[in-house]
C-alpha cells in the first residue's frame, strides 16, 4: 500500500483506557466485545489524528480517564512521521508532528480519514446542522485548507453577530466582517461542491451492493459566496439585527440526498435504507480519496457490520480490500467478521475495573 497508513497506535489515559500500545500493517482492523468495553474509544482516538474535535465532537476535559486527573495522549505511526495529539489538564488540544508544534490542519495533509457511527443513522431525518457537518467532514477530506476557511468565516460571523446584538450600525465595520465572510464563504461553497461532484462521478460505474445518491446543497436563502453573498450580507442587516444572527450564508445550507435508483429522499426511505445510503457515500468518498490521492483513506465503522445482512456485510468488506483501505471497524461478536479472517486483523477487547484491555484474536 502507498501512501499514508497507520502502523502503531498508543493511547495513553484516553477514556477507558489507560494505556494501549497496538502493532498494526495496514491491513483492515476488527474490533469485537461487549457494549461498554472501549472499543469505540480506539476509533475515537484514531478520529482524533485528523483536523477537528473528533467523531464524538469532544472537548479535551471529556476525554481525559477518570478518575485520574492527568492529561490524555494518541500517538501514531504514519510510514516514518511520529504524529502525537494531547491535552494537559485545563488546557486545548496540542498537536505535534516529528517533534514539532503543528496546526491541526496539518493533521488533514497528512491523514485522510472518514468515519460513520451509529449516530449518523438519524442524518437524514435531524436537522440540518448534523447534516452541514457531514458535507464539511467531505469537503475536508478533499480540501484541507476547508476546516481554515471554514475557521476563518465563522469567526468574521461571531465578530459580526456580536455587532448585530449590540445594536452598532457603523457601515464600515459591518463592510469589513462581510468581505472576509464572502472571502471564505466563497471557498467554502466551492469546496462543498466540488467534494459532492467527486463522490457522484465515484458512484457512477461502481460495482457495489450500496445504492447511488443524488446528492444536492440547498441554501435557505439565495446567497452563496464572493460578492453576492457580501451584497447578501449587507442587505440583509437590517432583519439580521432585529434577529441577533446573521441568516444568510453557507452556514445555512442542508445537504439533500435522493435515491437514485427510486427517486425517494433520503428522509423518506426506512431506516435500513437510509444507513445503506451512508455506507455508500462513506465508501464513494474513499473511492474518489483513492483515485485522487493513490491511497485510501482510513475508515472508522463503528457497529456497521451489526446492520447489515450477511451479503452486504460480505460486500463491504470486499470493497474495503479491494481499496486497500485501513478500516477499524467494531462488532460486538467476532461471528460478524469471519469473512475477513486471514485479510485482517482482529482484537478483542473486555473492560474492567483497571479500565480497557485488549488482545489480539487473529492476525
Amino acid at each position: 500500500m502507498s501512501g499514508p497508513v497507520i502502523l502503531s497506535l498508543a493511547l495513553s489515559h484516553f477514556r477507558s483506557w489507560r494505556g494501549l500500545r497496538l502493532a498494526l500493517d495496514g491491513r483492515p482492523v476488527a474490533i469485537w466485545g461487549a457494549n461498554g468495553a472501549g472499543k469505540t474509544n480506539i476509533l475515537e482516538a484514531v478520529s482524533l489524528l485528523s483536523p477537528g474535535r473528533g467523531l464524538r465532537r469532544a472537548g479535551p476535559e471529556a476525554i481525559a480517564r477518570r478518575p485520574e486527573t492527568l492529561g490524555w495522549k494518541v500517538s501514531a505511526l504514519l510510514d516514518g512521521h511520529e504524529v502525537e495529539t494531547r491535552a494537559e489538564p485545563g488546557q486545548p488540544r496540542q498537536v505535534r508532528i516529528d517533534g514539532k508544534a503543528a496546526p491541526q490542519a496539518a493533521l488533514g495533509r497528512l491523514l485522510r480519514v472518514l468515519w460513520l457511527t451509529p449516530a449518523m443513522d438519524r442524518l437524514w431525518t435531524e436537522g440540518a446542522e448534523e447534516r452541514r457537518r457531514f458535507l464539511d467532514r467531505i469537503a475536508l477530506s478533499f480540501f484541507p485548507d476547508h476546516a481554515e476557511d471554514a475557521l476563518a468565516y465563522e469567526k468574521a460571523m461571531r465578530e459580526r453577530n456580536r455587532l448585530l446584538r449590540d445594536g452598532v450600525r457603523d457601515a464600515a465595520w459591518f463592510d469589513a466582517l462581510e468581505a472576509r465572510m464572502a472571502m471564505a464563504g466563497a471557498r467554502i461553497v466551492a469546496h462543498r461542491q466540488a467534494a459532492l461532484d467527486r463522490i457522484m462521478a465515484a458512484q457512477r460505474g461502481a460495482a457495489t451492493a450500496f445504492p447511488a445518491a443524488d446528492l444536492t446543497v440547498e441554501m435557505a436563502e439565495d446567497a452563496g459566496g464572493g460578492e453576492d453573498l457580501a451584497a447578501a450580507l449587507a442587505a440583509s442587516r437590517r432583519r439580521d439585527m432585529a434577529a441577533g444572527r446573521t441568516l444568510v450564508g453557507p452556514h445555512r445550507a442542508d445537504l439533500a440526498a435522493l435515491w437514485a435508483e427510486k427517486g425517494m429522499a433520503a428522509a423518506l426511505c426506512s431506516t435500513g435504507e437510509q444507513k445503506a445510503l451512508l455506507i455508500s457515500l462513506i465508501l464513494a468518498n474513499a473511492r474518489a480519496l483513492a483515485a485522487d490521492t493513490g491511497t485510501a483513506p482510513a475508515l472508522l465503522l463503528d457497529e456497521v457490520a451489526a446492520h447489515l445482512d450477511p451479503g452486504r456485510r460480505a460486500a463491504l468488506y470486499d470493497e474495503i480490500c479491494a481499496m486497500r483501505a485501513q478500516a477499524f471497524m467494531t462488532g460486538t461478536e467476532p461471528a460478524l467478521f469471519t469473512p475477513l479472517a486471514g485479510r485482517a486483523q482482529g482484537f478483542e477487547v473486555s473492560g474492567g475495573e483497571g479500565g480497557s484491555v485488549m488482545q489480539e484474536a487473529w492476525r
